[in-house]
């Protein structure tokens, strides 16, 4: 991929309705984001390949945020630029900010967290993230080393479910991979010019952190409704590690305490994050849509994601240095077996711990799992296929 390559509008609009499509179906949570942004950016389309893919979401595991988000911003970066970035990330997320808003200002209070066809659609999630952990653990787990390395992982972030936990066993992992894998000669796979700078990836750094600082400062002085919520939601979007399930008591202490939020809209709207497909960070729209209209819904969805856009485009300039060099390869070796077991982990709970309840939901997964990975059919006939199967096993 050529630093001078000129970005098509044609691309830039096959990104948007990729990206679109995805948010429009990606049920279940970060770790099944990631696996339909596997099925769709690395074994359909091609647009990168697996090592670069497995680098990217180790990346954005070890950075804080959205990790599903960070990683279809950077494909988007890495296919078109800060400008893909930034279609990417509308498109995946937009269609759930849409209707969290609408739950918010129509429908905010209806119960939809035990709604059958939400269950058909958890279902869903078994088969795809399934999917998704045997394609990486084949490739990033290939010999004794690894696959203990993905053991110890699994094994210690499903015993100790805290918002560190995760970030301890990749500093762990990639440290046990500098030590075993310093001297280990790899396949480099795809390397990656992107057309941003090294420069513009520093002034990101700069302004993430300055903002962090800056926010708090200026709300005590000012003393402006909408400074604090933007304050408030750039503050959870920045100090959040492990995903969107963790933002959801950080998002709680933030408003209800406060008077922001009861506790009854704040749980109506979760069942609501709960049913729609994209990121759980746009539960930030419906808390901001309940305090501010639709207004307040758009500034919350861009305060809490701005943290995460500015360290995925600050750390992606460093990033072809860091994997090409062969020490920090090793701890990327380390650190590519951890996400596995990691996703193995999530994958049990809370995915097939919340959706797979007797002999009839698993003989369905079996179904959605066959329909994806041999019968090769397309994600959205899989999600719809999940849906109304969840609506007849709940008249059982």
């Amino acid at each position: 991929m050529s630093q001078k390559k000129d970005v098509s509008f044609k691309s830039l609009l096959e990104i948007l309705l990729v990206s679109t499509r995805l948010g429009l179906t990606s049920f279940g949570g970060p770790v099944a984001h990631l696996g339909y942004f596997h099925e769709e950016y690395v074994r359909r389309r091609k647009w990168m390949d697996e090592k670069a893919y497995a680098d990217l979401v180790a990346l954005c595991q070890f950075l804080p945020g959205p990790a599903s988000s960070q990683v279809g911003i950077g494909i988007g970066v890495m296919r078109a630029g800060v400008i893909g970035g930034i279609l990417a990330f509308i498109g995946f997320t937009l269609p759930s900010v849409i209707a969290l808003i609408a739950f918010a200002i129509i429908v905010q209070g209806l119960d939809v967290a035990d709604a059958s066809w939400i269950h058909g659609l958890k279902i869903v999630a078994v088969a795809v993230v399934a999917h998704a952990i045997i394609g990486m653990a084949q490739k990033l787990t290939p010999d004794l080393q690894r696959k203990t390395l993905a053991l110890l992982a699994l094994v210690i972030t499903l015993l100790w479910q805290t918002a560190f936990t995760q970030v301890g066993v990749i500093l762990l992992a990639g440290f046990i991979g500098y030590l075993i894998y310093k001297e280990h000669e790899t396949e480099m796979g795809q390397k990656y010019n992107f057309p941003i700078s090294k420069k513009f990836g520093a002034i990101c750094f700069t302004l993430f952190f300055g903002l962090l600082i800056v926010l708090p400062i200026l709300r005590e002085v000012t003393a402006l409704d909408w400074l604090a919520l933007f304050d408030s939601f750039y503050r959870s979007g920045s100090l959040v590690f492990g995903g969107g399930h963790v933002v959801l008591p950080l998002l709680e202490r933030e408003f209800v305490p406060t008077g922001w939020l009861s506790e009854e809209a704040f749980l109506a709207g979760y069942g609501a994050a709960q049913a729609v497909p994209g990121p759980l960070f746009t539960f930030a729209a419906y808390i901001g849509a309940v305090i501010g209209g639709w207004k307040g819904g758009l500034l919350a969805t861009f305060a809490i994601f701005l943290p995460a856009f500015l360290l995925i485009l600050g750390s992606l300039p460093f990033w072809n240095a860091l994997r090409t060099n062969p020490k920090i390869k090793g701890a990327l070796m380390g650190v590519n077996a951890a996400v596995v077991g990691i996703l193995i982990s999530a994958f049990y709970h809370p995915i097939w711990t919340s959706s797979i309840l007797g002999p009839v939901d698993f003989a369905f997964a079996a179904v959605l799992f066959s329909m994806l990975v041999y019968w090769k059919l397309p994600p959205w006939i899989v999600v719809l296929t999940g849906a109304l199967g969840g609506l007849l096993i709940g008249m059982l």
